[in-house]
C-alpha cells in the first residue's frame, strides 16, 4: 500500500509537468476503457474514479455501457472530469450507420471514432483490404463533415504480403477520408517495426495505444495474443522511448494506455509514471 501511495504521489507531481508538456507538444495521456472491462462490469463509476484519481482526464471508450444508460455513463464521465476524445465503433456501424457515429461522437464531444477489427474467417486478404478501403473513404467523409476523425486500429493480422509490402501498406496508401490508430504492440507482434511505420507513413496515424509486450513473446499474424504478456511501459520488447520519440517528432497528440493483463491496476500507474519521467526530460527549460 505504502507502494502504491508513494507511485500516486509521484504521477501527480509529474502531472504538472506533463501539463507543461502538453501546452508546448499539444500531448495528453488518457488509457482506454477496455482496460477495464473487469473493473467496470462490476462497478462504472468506481473504474471511473479510479481513473480520476491516477490523474487520467482523456479515455477511449463509449461503446460498452455495462448496463448503464447513455446519459448515466457520460454523467458519471462528467463527475470525475474525464473527457472521452475516442469514441468506439465497429466495422458494420462504420459501414451501415456513420451518421449514427457522428451522433454518439457529438454526443460524448469526441474528436475521433475507433474502430478495432474487420471481420473475417480465416486469413485476412486484399479482397477484405479492399473492400475495407471502400467503406472508410465513404465513412471518413462524412464524419469528417461532422466534424469527427475516423480511425481504424491495426491488429496485426494486416501484416500479410502483398506486393512489395503488406495489406496494411495497400491499406495506408488508399485511405484517403480517414486515419489510422496505431497500436505498438500489435505492430511489434506482427512482426513490424512501430518506428519505422511512422516514419514510412507521416501524417497516417493521429494517436498511439501505448503497451509493452513481455520479452519472448512470439510474434503472430492472427490478431490473437495472450494479454498476460502486456508488462508496464518500458519492461517490454517494443522499445517504447524510441516510439514516443518518432511520435512526438511526426506530431501525434493522444497516447492511451491499454492493458489488457490481469495486473491492471498495479500496471497503469508505473506505466504512467514511465510515461511521465520520459516526457518529462523533454520539458522546455
Amino acid at each position: 500500500m505504502a507502494k502504491r501511495r508513494g507511485i500516486l504521489t509521484t504521477i501527480k507531481a509529474l502531472s504538472a509537468c506533463l501539463v507543461l508538456s502538453s501546452m508546448a507538444q499539444a500531448q495528453e495521456l488518457g488509457v482506454q476503457l477496455y482496460s477495464l472491462r473487469h473493473q467496470m462490469a462490476e462497478s462504472v463509476p468506481d473504474s471511473i474514479a479510479q481513473l480520476s484519481e491516477w490523474g487520467i482526464h482523456a479515455v477511449e471508450g463509449g461503446g460498452n455501457l455495462y448496463g448503464h444508460s447513455v446519459s448515466d455513463f457520460k454523467a458519471i464521465l462528467d463527475k470525475n472530469h474525464i473527457q472521452i476524445v475516442s469514441v468506439d465503433t465497429n466495422y458494420e456501424e462504420v459501414r451501415d450507420n456513420p451518421i449514427a457515429i457522428a451522433y454518439k461522437a457529438q454526443f460524448y464531444g469526441a474528436r475521433f471514432a475507433t474502430f478495432y477489427w474487420i471481420p473475417h474467417n480465416g486469413e485476412f486478404t486484399i479482397e477484405h483490404a479492399k473492400e475495407a478501403v471502400d467503406i472508410m473513404n465513404k465513412a471518413g467523409a462524412l464524419l469528417n463533415e461532422n466534424g469527427i476523425t475516423l480511425q481504424y486500429h491495426p491488429h496485426g493480422y494486416e501484416f500479410g504480403a502483398y506486393g512489395d509490402g503488406t495489406i496494411l501498406d495497400y491499406m495506408l496508401e488508399n485511405v484517403e477520408n480517414a486515419k489510422f490508430q496505431m497500436d505498438v504492440f500489435w505492430v511489434k507482434h506482427g512482426g513490424q517495426d512501430p518506428v519505422a511505420m511512422l516514419n514510412k507513413y507521416p501524417g497516417k496515424f493521429t494517436s498511439l495505444h501505448i503497451k509493452d509486450r513481455a520479452h519472448g513473446t512470439q510474434n503472430t499474424l492472427d490478431g490473437k495474443a495472450d494479454p498476460e504478456t502486456n508488462v508496464v511501459l518500458g519492461q517490454g520488447d517494443i522499445g517504447i522511448p524510441e516510439v514516443l520519440a518518432t511520435a512526438r517528432q511526426h506530431g501525434l497528440a493522444y497516447y492511451f494506455i491499454e492493458d489488457e493483463s490481469s495486473r491492471v491496476l498495479e500496471q497503469i500507474p508505473e506505466s504512467m509514471k514511465f510515461f511521465m519521467e520520459l516526457n518529462g526530460q523533454n520539458i522546455p527549460n
